[in-house]
């Protein structure tokens, strides 16, 4: 498939995990892609895999207003165009109960996991109007149920949701498309690399698949709702979970 041939756009927290996934998959379907990551190193390694044809690195703090802008700006620059985002940048925190929670550490997850999606829409948005375009943001299962002990995340991501749908609808009219992905437990290197094995076992097992999901399998859903075949799919939330929810 070729679905982004000839078309352009972002991957923010791009240099590994999801993100990453997200950007070969659409390299693959012939897309050019902004790998956005406050790890510059990692992103130049994903570009050098992909190739200098496909691919521009943008170093970024998605919690940094201006550097969105930048970013958008950037993109403009390197392929005269912006079809799709995908805002999937975020951090987790401790976990504690919520009078627990230190003031900065509430203020850091709230400003990489929701206003940094803020930003991120506000101007790349108006740069879609034009043509039109399509954005996913990356949610997760946490922005439909609760997680004990993570109050700020969840927060986050719930009120990510909400403001999706109603982006989704200011921007209809525009030709701007603007749904969610909501992740279950993915196996990524930092997951296993901070669980021990019977926790990933037991995290696994709250899934009705009984395991946890490949960030291809995000990737592929997010590429979908990215692609012209998702062309009547706004305002969503798309659960990519192994039955999570369900059970």
């Amino acid at each position: 498939m070729q679905d982004f041939k000839d078309k352009a756009g972002i991957v923010t927290g791009a240099a590994s995990g999801i993100g990453a996934a997200v950007a070969r998959e659409l390299v693959a379907q012939g897309g050019r892609v902004v790998i956005a990551d406050f790890d510059e190193d990692a992103a130049r390694a994903l570009s050098d895999e992909l190739g200098a044809q496909s691919t521009a690195v943008f170093r970024l703090d998605v919690a940094d207003p201006a550097a969105n802008e930048a970013l958008v700006a950037f993109t403009l620059g390197s392929f005269d165009r912006l079809d799709f985002a995908v805002n999937n940048a975020g951090i987790g925190a401790p976990a504690a109960k919520l009078a627990d929670i230190p003031l900065n550490s509430w203020s850091r997850v709230i400003d990489v996991d929701l206003n940094s999606v803020f930003y991120a829409m506000k101007y790349q948005i108006p740069a879609m109007t034009a043509r039109g375009g399509a954005i996913v943001n990356m949610a997760s299962i946490l922005g439909a149920v609760g997680w004990a002990g993570s109050t700020a995340y969840v927060t986050a991501k719930h009120a990510l949701l909400g403001m999706t749908k109603v982006a989704a609808l200011d921007y209809a009219d525009a030709g701007v498309r603007i749904n969610a992905v909501g992740p279950g437990f993915v196996s990524t290197p930092a997951l296993e690399k901070n669980m021990t094995e019977q926790a990933i076992a037991e995290l696994a097992g709250k899934h009705a698949l009984g395991r946890l999901a490949r960030p291809e399998e995000i990737a592929a859903v997010t590429a979908f709702l990215l692609s012209d075949r998702a062309s009547f799919v706004t305002g969503t939330y798309y659960p990519v979970d192994g039955g999570y929810l369900a059970v």
